[in-house]
């Protein structure tokens, strides 16, 4: 017990007992002690109560009353409670100042912020962002049900998704079709979501800018490249003999910014392509091709082998889908040294649906160019890439070609030891091989 308690308390029953010891002389000389006892025992639980009421009338006002001065337990009681309380003051005015700081400072943030209750899916909370991006009113839309009141937005299965939802890029948002936005989904506690919405028009419209200019530059620079290149196909070297070495430099070149061009064109139709034509593509068939690709390319400088024990077939565009093992195949050729081994295989997923996958044990890529390693014209050896004849874009093609597909591309990879390129599609995607359904006709796609 602290010392200025125990003096308190030592001072209280101090005059407790001199309370009763003057009650007892008193009895003592009117010849009735226990009736005086009594009757001070009742003052002093009188005494008591009256200081205890005293003490709850404190604790019950609203306004703040000061503690009184003197000594004594009960007087230590007030002024000890009274301290109490303005802490408690003092801390509940920090959490609301803390609390409005965070709500200003969410309330002022360019992205809209939407606080949705999982089990309900009625929203709790917005910003001021949320109006003019998102249309939502305050505060009338306050516990209403989000999937109905951001109609045409598909959120109810996106929603269900929880956690493994995917964010939800370039929708439309349902205050103007012109404004388009990005969505991501954010748990933060058990019971409530955080949903995200960030104006992305200008960027979209950067993005289809840059497309444009891409495919325009592609589209003139083809002819010029062709004329050319005719031109010196014409060239009789034995007439020019110390030409020759000159010419062939020649004619490369112009075949590499051809196919160059005809590769930024195929990405720049991929990238504003929304879905793919319906076909059943004949799996045994495809990867026959891709091998018989494969070998032509490797001239017998590596050891090629073909996994194709899972009899299922794929659901989608043959000429794309083509084109994107296509290039994963010759990647793999570049790729890999000579006496290198190259393995393509076709096998089921354990959760349903099927991955191809290109596995080579050439140079491997190091970890730190994993993440940016299927954007455009990302090299990771500028010098190596450039001998091995690629443009650059092959991995981007097969990416946009997947995307198109629901599909997903899986790099593994580790330095000296090869890589692994895996394409995964949905069970919706892979379809069990039907004897009675003829493969439809292998075309070969643009390789990168």
């Amino acid at each position: 017990m602290p010392a200025y308690l125990q003096s308190a308390w030592s001072r209280t029953l101090g005059q407790l007992l001199l309370v009763l010891l003057a009650a007892l002389l008193v009895g003592l000389l009117v010849d009735r002690v226990w009736f005086a006892l009594a009757i001070t025992a009742l003052g002093i639980v009188a005494w008591h109560y009256w200081r205890m009421r005293q003490v709850l009338m404190r604790l019950t006002a609203r306004r703040r009353l000061q503690p009184p001065s003197g000594v004594g337990i009960w007087n230590e009681l007030d002024r000890l409670l009274f301290r109490s309380q303005n802490e408690r003051r003092a801390r509940k005015q920090r959490l609301m100042d803390m609390l409005r700081a965070y709500s200003a400072a969410a309330a002022a943030l360019p992205d809209a912020i939407v606080v949705v209750e999982r089990e309900s899916g009625q929203i709790a909370w917005f910003n001021d962002a949320a109006g003019p991006l998102l249309g939502l009113e305050h505060p009338g839309d306050l516990g209403s049900d989000i999937v109905q009141r951001l109609q045409p937005l598909p959120l109810g299965p996106w929603l269900a998704l929880g956690q493994q939802a995917e964010p939800m890029l370039d929708v439309a948002s349902p205050v103007g079709s012109q404004l388009r936005m990005n969505l991501r989904l954010i748990p933060y506690s058990d019971t409530l979501w955080l949903l995200v919405a960030r104006d992305v028009s200008k960027m979209m419209r950067l993005e289809q800018t840059r497309r444009d200019f891409v495919a325009n530059v592609s589209h003139e620079l083809r002819t010029p490249l062709t004329v050319l290149h005719g031109y010196l196909d014409m060239v009789d070297d034995e007439d020019h003999p110390e030409l020759s070495t000159m010419f062939a430099e020649m004619r490369l070149q112009t075949e590499r910014m051809n196919q160059l061009v005809e590769d930024l064109l195929k990405l720049s139709r991929l990238e504003v392509q929304e879905a793919v034509t319906d076909e059943v593509v004949s799996m045994p068939s495809l990867l026959a091709t891709l091998r018989r690709e494969a070998e032509a390319l490797s001239q017998g400088r590596h050891q090629i082998t073909l996994d194709a024990a899972f009899e299922a077939n794929l659901r989608g565009s043959n000429k794309e889908l083509h084109s994107a093992f296509s290039n994963l195949v010759s990647n793999a050729v570049r790729y890999t040294p000579s006496g290198g081994r190259i393995e393509i295989a076709w096998r089921p997923l354990p959760g349903g649906g099927g991955a191809l996958s290109v596995q080579d044990s050439g140079y491997g890529i190091p970890a730190a160019h994993l993440p940016r390693i299927s954007e455009r014209f990302y090299r990771v050896s500028t010098s190596r890439s450039r001998e091995s004849g690629g443009t650059g874009l092959g991995l981007a093609i097969a990416k946009h070609i997947l995307h198109l597909h629901q599909g997903r591309l899986l790099i593994e990879s580790e330095v000296g030891r090869g890589s692994t390129f895996t394409c995964c599609f949905g069970p919706d995607r892979v379809l069990v091989q039907d004897a009675a359904l003829p493969p439809p006709p292998v075309t070969a796609g643009a390789r990168g």
